[in-house]
């Protein structure tokens, strides 16, 4: 592997809380060798906890992209998208959606929100693998 390769590789945080979704998304970055580190939260505090470097995440590394499912316990994707981009040390990490919501609603409010991209789930492995070509 060249030295440009390594150099582009990426650090995703996932924020899904189905299993079987999370096994897709970090089989497929995995398969396309762009992610060095996906660190997974299973709901939208933890994720928020994650950003900010709060506990139990204060040694964790801001990753470079975020994954974000918009149906997640205890704070859904939409409120932590807003907090993101509120935030000025957040707002210019890329975001991400990955939802099984193909509401022409939750589209658009993701994409008033700032989201970088919104791709509905079951993943298209296809359509998954242009993005994480895109990405790198």
């Amino acid at each position: 592997m060249t030295m440009d390769k390594e150099a582009r590789l990426l650090r995703f945080l996932l924020v899904e809380d189905d299993d079987d979704h999370a096994k897709i998304v970090t089989r497929s970055l995995d398969k396309e060798r762009v992610a060095n580190r996906i660190v997974r939260v299973k709901d939208g505090v933890e994720a928020l906890l994650y950003l900010r470097g709060e506990e139990p995440f204060t040694e964790s590394p801001p990753p470079d992209v975020i994954l974000l499912d918009l149906k997640l316990p205890r704070k859904d994707g939409h409120e932590v998208l807003a907090e993101i981009k509120a935030d000025p040390q957040l707002r210019t990490i890329p975001v991400v959606v990955l939802t099984t919501s193909d509401a022409e609603a939750d589209r658009l409010r993701a994409y008033e929100q700032h989201a970088n991209s919104y791709l509905v789930k079951p993943l298209d492995s296809g359509a998954f693998r242009r993005m994480v070509q895109e990405l790198s």
